[in-house]
């Protein structure tokens, strides 16, 4: 591969910038001792102790964790198994309007998946809030799985299974023993992208929680409304350690499964 030159590394340089400028000026002025963001006073973590102090932010930040995990498993074990499905599909036309389907979730706006959401629960008769919430991360989240696990399941030799076959091995087996250990660097990818995508979503979620069950993003922009101060830098901040400590923990797992694929590779 190539080395960028010059022009292509400034522009590198000026994308992340502008991206990121925003987000380290919020953090900054979390540990302004004044109320204001337009002068820095002095060092303080007052604004970091009100947001631990707050107990029901605190019962929002659990609900916010315990939604981001269920979904992300419950999602991760669908689209695991809906992306073996997809795969190993004999009618190519199927194949592709399954895979269609699946494209066109990803691609649609939040507001169009949150709005049908609100509405499928009203008709059904379903209760806005955690049930209402979770089962829309699920939704959401089923079709990133599957993209992030497609390409593992692709690049796959089916030789392999059919050498596990050819050994005796049962259709659980080749499941559990050879295709998952292959793929497993997608898994752990879809996982933490649900989980990420879960703990990011405001649109989807602003449209089908209720009254009693807020997450941080809802609850974000409620305190945002009723007028900016520190502690939603605070707030703010700490999501952003927790976004980017799920994407090192990402890039982590991925390597080590990497590393193992190369040093020994999936055995039927």
């Amino acid at each position: 591969m190539e080395k960028l030159g010059k022009p292509a590394k400034v522009y590198l340089a000026l994308v992340f910038i502008i991206l990121y400028a925003p987000i380290f000026y919020l953090i900054f002025y979390s540990f302004n001792s004044g109320g204001t963001m337009s002068s820095f006073e002095g060092f303080t973590l007052e604004h970091y102790a009100a947001v631990f102090a707050d107990t029901r932010l605190i019962i929002i930040l659990m609900n916010t964790l315990i939604v981001a995990l269920l979904s992300a498993l419950v999602s991760t074990a669908i689209g695991v198994l809906g992306a073996i499905g997809i795969v190993f599909l004999r009618n190519n036309k199927m194949r592709n309007a399954v895979l269609s389907l699946n494209n066109i979730l990803i691609v649609s706006p939040d507001v169009i998946i949150g709005a049908s959401f609100l509405i499928l629960f009203t008709m059904v008769g379903i209760k806005l809030g955690f049930a209402s919430v979770l089962i829309s991360h699920i939704a959401f989240s089923i079709p990133i799985v599957v993209i992030m696990v497609l390409p593992k399941l692709l690049d796959m030799n089916h030789s392999l299974i059919d050498a596990a076959s050819d050994l005796g091995a049962s259709k659980r087996d080749i499941l559990t023993r050879v295709i998952l250990p292959y793929i497993k660097p997608g898994i752990f990818a879809g996982f933490f992208l649900a989980l990420t995508y879960s703990l990011d979503d405001f649109a989807v979620t602003f449209f089908v929680t209720g009254n009693g069950f807020s997450t941080l993003s809802v609850e974000i922009y409620s305190m945002a409304r009723a007028g900016i101060t520190l502690t939603i830098n605070a707030l703010s901040a700490l999501i952003f350690v927790v976004t980017m400590g799920l994407v090192v923990g990402y890039y982590f797992f991925n390597n080590r499964a990497r590393q193992s694929m190369g040093t020994g590779g999936p055995r039927p």
